[in-house]
């Protein structure tokens, strides 16, 4: 049987909760999830990840394609929300992507995304994250990188003397209320961040053994929790999960807790999601860190994301031309006009300058992952001098943090 033969042969429909053990195995085989990664990660079994899995199945929406019942190809898009420059985005968080190798080649995937993009749209998720297993070829789907996850490794010797603060640290379980809320606050003020439900910390802790689940909470002089620090301690080295904090008086206080470990431990090392390096922070900045990039996003609709874009000012009108490889309804022109209360309209006449990109750059730096000058610069959007500059101004310049993973 060809190829064409095989692809006629093939329908695609909803994944549901019948098919869940199908769905598990497909995502197993795809990303080679062996028996000890499920041990480590707290399951005694694969019945048991497969029942922790249910509820993403029942809140997403998967597709995929099937050979009679045989589940051969499958994407999930999580509802989400994501906070962008203090606006509140709804998103569609894509994962569980994959296909047999012996169904490659076949576009099965793309049909699957641009089917994924349509179903976002409708359902007003303007923007879409994904962790990408394979950045080239996302990046020929329509996304682009919009953070960066950096690890650091730092001597027991280097670190930070104690200062005085006015508050204090409790240990408490992970999920405890005080933790949850310290978060909240602190997504709804940060560019980029996961507004989490209850499915979204589900998924933060999805591979984390429970063992490794101990918070650290900072309380300001008033007993308001103002910061907080996932850890565990292991051979002698403090493992930072992530760290929060609403201000410097708790980040302050949270290393005071750390080093207050110094004749526990050799080393402290840890991951943070802000492309800003922690060596600057210490009296001894000779540390070890790394930075790879972490997550891409992908704009659903050009119209309605940049009408409800924050832009910092108003400029002159000008128009993006796009390119979208998959959406169509992202191609073609879209200008950008303000009213005298600096309220965009968004329309597909073109009017003023043109700037001219795909939806991978136009992605990126609405993300504000790279600036509009610095895309210029290696050719990944043409406009004037004028224009660009009109860019840069209405362009908040806030890096993203984003610490989730799904």
């Amino acid at each position: 049987m060809n190829r064409e033969q095989i692809r006629e042969n093939l329908e695609i429909k909803p994944v549901e909760l019948k098919h869940l053990k199908q769905f598990n195995e497909l995502l197993r085989y795809v990303f080679q999830v062996t028996d000890s990664d499920i041990e480590e990660g707290g399951y005694e079994d694969e019945g048991e990840i497969t029942k922790a899995k249910r509820p993403v199945l029942k809140s997403a929406d998967v597709l995929g394609w099937f050979n009679d019942d045989k589940l051969i190809s499958q994407i999930a898009v999580y509802p989400c929300q994501v906070n962008i420059h203090n606006t509140i985005y709804d998103m569609g968080g894509v994962t569980g992507v994959g296909t047999y190798p012996e169904y490659a080649s076949l576009g099965l995937m793309k049909d699957l995304i641009k089917l994924a993009l349509t179903g976002m749209r409708e359902k007003g998720q303007w923007i879409s994250y994904l962790y990408p297993y394979n950045i080239p070829y996302y990046r020929r789907k329509g996304w682009e990188i919009m953070s960066d996850h950096m690890t650091f490794k730092i001597k027991d010797t280097q670190l930070p003397k104690p200062q005085t603060t006015t508050g204090s640290v409790e240990r408490l379980e992970f999920d405890h209320p005080d933790v949850i809320a310290v978060y909240d606050k602190f997504a709804n003020q940060t560019h980029g961040a996961m507004v989490r439900s209850d499915l979204n910390w589900d998924e933060y802790w999805r591979w984390e053994n429970e063992g490794e689940r101990t918070a650290a909470v900072y309380y300001n002089e008033k007993n308001e929790p103002t910061g907080f620090c996932f850890y565990w301690i292991a051979e002698e080295v403090f493992h930072i999960k992530e760290m929060i904090y609403l201000n410097q008086e708790a980040r302050t206080g949270l290393w005071n807790f750390i080093s207050a470990h110094f004749s526990m431990i050799n080393y402290v090392q840890g991951s943070t999601y802000k492309n800003e390096p922690l060596a600057f922070l210490f009296e001894d900045s000779d540390i070890k860190e790394t930075i790879t990039p972490f997550f891409m996003a992908r704009i659903v609709d050009v119209k309605e994301f940049l009408q409800h874009y924050p832009f910092d000012s108003s400029v002159a009108p000008f128009h993006f031309v796009v390119e979208d490889p998959i959406a169509e309804w992202n191609n073609g022109t879209f200008s950008l006009s303000w009213n005298d209360d600096e309220e965009v309209t968004v329309t597909r006449e073109a009017i003023g300058e043109p700037v001219v990109l795909d939806i991978q750059t136009l992605s990126t730096m609405m993300m504000s992952y790279k600036r509009p000058t610095y895309l210029a610069q290696i050719d990944r959007l043409t406009t004037d001098r004028k224009t660009l500059r009109s860019l840069e101004r209405i362009i908040p310049n806030q890096s993203a943090y984003f610490s989730d993973y799904f």
